[in-house]
């Protein structure tokens, strides 16, 4: 069913305490490695424990949901978007699509309570997707899967139903480094680890104050997210282009130039971006992060 709706993979995990994990993300946020993503530190005990999130929650699915395109924006010189605000929000498609395979396990099952999440409550999206079997978590922190690399969103289901559980597989990075070497703010600070406070995602999305002056010149002309850690990743060369109509590119967006983007008005912002991620960081954000790219503007 979950292949279906659309999904590239689909495994099942037993809702426990998070043991490995307590440590690890207690040392993250202690380095203050969150910045002012406040929301990282906050349901710390449910973020480990989906039993707080569902009463009673015995599994958890984990789904994938591929969003890579071969379409690129046309000016080389325009600030660029990262591929996965190019459709429509993700939280909002991938949720419909859990909604509809929670219907279906209900009409198989009976009486079933379960929650269904992407990306908006505090559950470790790539642990229970790692322990799922849907790939591991890389050197750049990104969960990575075999047979499609990295661009995916992950979506769960936690429900209390007892269901046969998937295993994990192995790390599959070996040797490389070639996510840490191509970093220009340096914020994969050693394998494994990512000080979000550093990410070019951070300052142009989460950071709602002013980017600091010493990563000027360093954004590489990303203006909303990055995809740099994904675009060198050896594992993408087996990415595929979606399939998701609700996921394609706008022509408005994908023609943007340079001179588009810095004469952006609200209004045009409120037509190009209308149902994408974008929209996240606000006209004055992206605005913001736009200036900040062109020193002379």
């Amino acid at each position: 069913m979950a292949k279906s709706l659309g999904f590239s993979f689909c495994g099942i995990s037993k809702a426990t305490f998070l043991e490995e994990e307590a440590p690890r993300l207690e040392n993250w946020l202690n380095k203050n490695m969150h910045g002012e993503m406040q929301y990282m530190a906050n349901h710390f005990d449910k973020r480990l424990d989906p039993r707080l999130l569902v009463d009673g929650a015995k599994s958890v699915i984990s789904v994938l949901y591929n969003y890579y395109t071969d379409k690129k924006q046309t000016d080389a010189e325009a600030p660029k978007i990262s591929k996965y605000a190019y459709g429509e929000d993700y939280h909002v498609v991938v949720k419909d699509k859990l909604h509809h395979l929670f219907e279906f396990i209900k009409d198989k099952a009976g009486e079933v309570n379960g929650r269904v999440f992407v990306d908006s409550a505090p559950v470790m999206d790539k642990v229970w997707a790692k322990k799922s079997g849907a790939g591991w978590i890389g050197k750049n922190s990104n969960l990575i899967n075999k047979q499609h690399g990295s661009f995916f969103f992950i979506g769960e289901i936690i429900l209390d139903l007892q269901l046969p559980e998937d295993s994990p597989i192995k790390d599959y990075c070996g040797t490389c480094t070639r996510c840490i070497d191509a970093c220009p703010t340096d914020a994969i600070v050693e394998p494994y680890v990512v000080n979000g406070s550093k990410c070019i995602s951070y300052f142009t999305i989460e950071l709602k104050n002013e980017i600091p002056n010493d990563v000027k010149g360093k954004f590489e002309n990303w203006a909303f997210g990055c995809d740099i850690c994904q675009d060198v990743c050896p594992w993408n060369r087996f990415s595929k282009p979606h399939n998701e109509p609700r996921f394609e590119p706008a022509v408005s967006l994908l023609e943007m130039t340079k001179k588009d983007f810095e004469n952006l008005t609200e209004e045009s912002f409120n037509k190009v971006f209308k149902k994408s991620a974008v929209k996240r960081t606000k006209f004055n954000g992206l605005k913001r992060n736009i200036q900040f790219l062109n020193p002379d503007f």
